[in-house]
């Protein structure tokens, strides 16, 4: 063996992992040979490594050595050097360690005993479940200890635990490739399957005519962010897609509401439905006509498959698995979130606000994924929209508030805009815009990006399509399409009084805010 060079500039030794102590006599989970020949198995196969990089750590290790041994194999591999009894040595003799392993003598010995490479995944396999064994006693232990202890705060022991569970779990997340035939099949099945459609929708309706024109539904394993500042109409639009969806369409619908409560969510969607103010839901003074109309329109909302949750603070943790129940249990084909700054990664350490946000916009695409259904959250954006002046308070992608990861994890980024709140009642071609609301869809990764136009009903707290109202058809001579720009949208009749093209005008806007 070629003599080792002594690098004066070593770092410091790797301290030893903590292993959890002995439960009740027995010893942790552990496999220490199966170590040794996956470690052999790396150095005498060029290609074996690629094929465990992703699922050994150093700390999977149970034996110490054998954790100090895997680092040098890992830095050989970042540096694209060869791996090998010599590399291997000479990379712990630079990192200061290799006595502490046992010398080259036991490197050595670590190939002796490997007969093939073959099955080197199969063994990283096992010692990868070994290693999650020993997580699970130790945060048992950590559990089972803080809970003896008189105190602790029970609370934040369960937002501890999981924290700690579900990073364990994301860690644990693997999947397998695929051969591309099984997904081109799949694939074409889609695409018939949306051709026998009448709307040709291939993903989820939203009720909304221009709205699913454009993105062609909502698409599973889609995360879709809709972002607008306070009073701009986040809840009241989920709430009118809500209905949409589940009355319209009998989609099961699951929505988390950590804003208000369940009792709150279903007035509105008393509002929504039946027209009725929402000072007039609060107060019971109904009109006998209002009462024959709450009563008859009620029933559409009566059996609905509507699943409603409003824990407040909600964790990725816990929407993980209250989202798994819904699909299993209840065919939920879509959640809702109100509203993403509202959650939490409960348990676990970040340096920042916007870490965490950045976590739980990871964590809610990668639920999507694993779910196979779209998810909506909804979300603030900055106040910096509201600073804006001359007309500039249409928002754009680095209004997100708290995280540019959001915009980066989302598949499709959309903003609600309404021009009268910021006191703009026209456009630079006179054309009305009170009552009206554009759903600017800034980001789509796998579609075209625009604007929808759509009416708001303040005072019913409801978005609905330009022509759902008679009332309001009447004032327009042309509908807007999708992706036109704001001027070339909408004409309104120069015959028409000022009075007559704003049917909203003057109307009261419900007590229930913020929209």
């Amino acid at each position: 063996m070629p003599p080792v060079q002594n690098n004066t500039n070593r770092r410091a030794p790797r301290q030893p992992q903590a292993v959890p102590a002995p439960v009740d006599g027995k010893l942790q989970p552990q496999a220490p040979k199966i170590e040794e020949a996956v470690l052999g198995a790396l150095m005498l196969e060029k290609d074996a490594y690629s094929q465990v990089s992703e699922l050994l750590k150093p700390e999977t290790f149970y034996e110490f050595n054998h954790q100090l041994i895997y680092t040098a194999i890992q830095e050989l591999a970042l540096k694209q050097n060869p791996i090998d009894i010599l590399t291997v040595t000479n990379q712990l003799a630079s990192d200061g360690v290799l006595e502490q392993v046992g010398g080259a003598y036991y490197i050595s010995t670590l190939t002796e005993n490997v007969g093939s490479a073959a099955h080197v995944e199969y063994h990283a396999k096992i010692i990868a479940q070994k290693y999650l064994a020993r997580q699970l006693i130790k945060y048992a232990g950590e559990i089972s200890a803080g809970a003896f202890d008189e105190t602790t705060d029970i609370e934040q022991l369960m937002q501890k635990a999981e924290g700690d569970l579900f990073q364990l779990s994301q860690h644990n997340i693997k999947k397998d490739t695929q051969q591309i035939d099984p997904l081109i099949t799949e694939a074409l099945e889609k695409i018939e399957a949306a051709s026998n459609r009448a709307e040709g929708l291939s993903g989820l309706p939203t009720g909304f005519t221009e709205l699913d024109n454009m993105t062609s539904g909502w698409q599973n394993t889609d995360l879709i962010i809709i972002a607008a500042r306070p009073a701009m109409g986040k809840t009241a639009f989920a709430l009118s897609m809500v209905k949409n969806m589940a009355v319209n369409y009998g989609i099961h619908v699951g929505m988390f509401s950590l804003e208000m409560s369940n009792l709150q969510l279903v007035n509105r969607l008393l509002q929504n439905t039946c027209e009725i103010t929402g000072d007039k839901v609060k107060s019971g003074r109904l009109t006998t006509e209002e009462w024959t109309q709450l009563t008859t329109r009620i029933k559409d909302l009566q059996g609905a498959p509507i699943f409603v949750d409003d824990t407040p603070s909600l964790s990725v943790f816990e929407l993980r698995t209250k989202a798994r129940r819904l699909v299993k249990e209840h065919g939920v084909q879509i959640i809702m979130i109100d509203y993403l700054q509202l959650m939490n990664a409960s348990g676990m350490q970040f340096g920042s606000r916007e870490q965490e946000v950045s976590n739980i916009s990871r964590s809610l695409k990668g639920l999507a994924k694993e779910l196979n259904i779209p998810i909506i959250a909804l979300s603030q954006l900055n106040r910096g929209v509201e600073n804006r002046q001359g007309g500039a308070q249409r928002p754009q992608l680095s209004d997100l508030r708290e995280s540019g990861a959001i915009e980066q994890d989302a598949d499709m980024v959309c903003f609600i805009h309404r021009p009268e709140y910021y006191k703009i009642y026209e456009d630079e071609k006179g054309n009305d815009l009170r009552g009206l609301a554009e759903i600017i869809i800034a980001k789509h990764r796998n579609g075209a990006v625009g604007d929808v136009r759509l009416q708001f009903r303040g005072e019913f707290v409801r978005f609905q399509n330009l022509d759902e109202d008679t009332s309001i058809r009447s004032t327009l001579t042309q509908y807007p399409q999708a992706g036109q720009t704001l001027g070339s949208r909408m004409n309104v009749s120069d015959n028409v009084p000022a009075a007559s093209q704003d049917p909203l005008a003057g109307g009261s806007m419900s007590g229930d805010a913020p929209f």
